[in-house]
């Protein structure tokens, strides 16, 4: 099938809900992508984060294949022991005690929040159920994520959206000044991805985090877009010396397929009951088996430093572009400010050079897969570096 025919098929049949570049991809191997016409792109991408293997890793591939061969889906009325196993590794993994699968990110936040909710609700009452965001996060697309969601130009067109939801300022001053007895949680994100790959100070997270403690307010922690060894540590957390109540996560873990998971610590391990929440694909077998071998990988001795060492890798030679004003971010989740602030015009144009890239706001932003080498970085890089310049 051409380029041609895919764009067509999708004009006629698929809600316009996508800005798409102009490659239909097909097949790809590592960090390299191939379309429908056989042309080759070095991926700086991994699917937003999701393929942190890359495409098509062979103990992945090889998992997902023996599951889907065995048992592809039972109902959540069953034990499943590719979800037990799953859910002991990641817990022990992680430092948490209990976990809910859902499908997605933004099915994991709402767990969350859900979670906080309940907790609130059960130990201070029922006005205690209001949730603090940060301004600038991004916490999902449904009706209550987007609520949750702290940037105003998301909070339109679908009203009304889920109520219980106030801002603050990524500095104590608004955090306190914004919580009340009603709070029950603070949901926040390490790294902003969505609104521009800007990573909180370390001063101010654990600064809120011994207000939270101090008051009982749960710290939840979205690391949808930072975990699973995106930044160098299997989550962000680990870099600020905090202990988060909550933790949610998806893309990475998946390696490919859809998953979310709610973490949580001891103590709200039994605040969900039967029938409380649910999900009829979440912990199917075949996902579980993809992110069993996902976490037997970067869970490896090694893996995680040459994460660190190919990240700052990579940070070292965007500095070093002279188009390049700022990079930021951590490990292998950065972001460039470019000096023509063009960023949406060179990631479109470096798609016909052979170079898929993301933007963030302003910027240019950069998830490769955790396995990308240092040469396909190089290659990625040169054809940047020459998109810049034609531009």
């Amino acid at each position: 099938m051409h380029f041609d025919t895919v764009k067509q098929q999708e004009q006629a049949y698929l809600m316009p809900t996508y800005g798409r570049f102009p490659a239909a991809l097909v097949s790809g191997k590592g960090a390299t992508a191939v379309d429908t016409e056989g042309k080759t792109y070095i991926d700086f991408t991994a699917g937003i984060g999701v393929n942190a293997l890359g495409y098509c890793d062979p103990d992945w591939t090889k998992a997902v294949a023996e599951q889907a061969a065995t048992l592809q889906h039972i109902s959540n009325l069953y034990y499943s022991p590719v979800m037990t196993q799953l859910a002991e590794r990641l817990c022990k993994a992680s430092g948490f005690s209990r976990v809910f699968f859902g499908n997605s990110g933004a099915e994991a936040n709402e767990c969350a929040i859900k979670l906080a909710r309940k907790y609130g609700t059960q130990t201070r009452g029922e006005a205690c159920n209001q949730i603090i965001t940060l301004n600038n996060s991004f916490h999902g697309r449904t009706v209550t994520t987007l609520a949750a969601t702290g940037q105003d130009a998301f909070h339109q067109h679908f009203t009304p959206f889920t109520e219980g939801f106030s801002y603050a300022d990524t500095n104590m001053e608004s955090v306190r000044a914004t919580a009340n007895a009603a709070t029950c949680a603070v949901l926040i994100e390490l790294v902003q991805g969505e609104g521009g790959v800007c990573p909180l100070e370390p001063a101010f997270v654990q600064e809120l985090a011994a207000f939270c403690k101090e008051r009982d307010i749960l710290l939840m922690v979205d690391e949808v877009q930072t975990g699973i060894g995106r930044t160098g540590k299997l989550f962000c957390f680990e870099h600020y010396a905090i202990q988060p109540d909550v933790v949610t996560s998806a893309k990475g873990l998946g390696g490919g397929l859809p998953i979310g998971a709610c973490l949580c610590t001891e103590r709200l391990g039994n605040v969900m009951n039967a029938g409380m929440h649910g999900s009829t694909f979440g912990g199917n077998p075949v996902v579980c088996a993809g992110a069993l071998a996902v976490l037997d990988k970067v869970l490896r001795p090694g893996f995680l430093e040459d994460v660190v060492e190919k990240g700052a890798y990579l940070r070292g030679r965007l500095e070093a572009m002279d188009a390049i004003e700022e990079v930021r971010g951590m490990g292998m989740m950065l972001g460039a400010v470019l000096k023509k602030d063009n960023a949406k015009a060179v990631a479109a144009a470096c798609v016909p050079n052979g170079l898929l890239v993301l933007t963030a706001k302003t910027l240019l932003r950069f998830l490769p897969p955790l396995t990308i080498t240092k040469e396909e970085i190089d290659q990625g890089l040169a054809i940047l570096q020459r998109t810049i310049s034609d531009l």
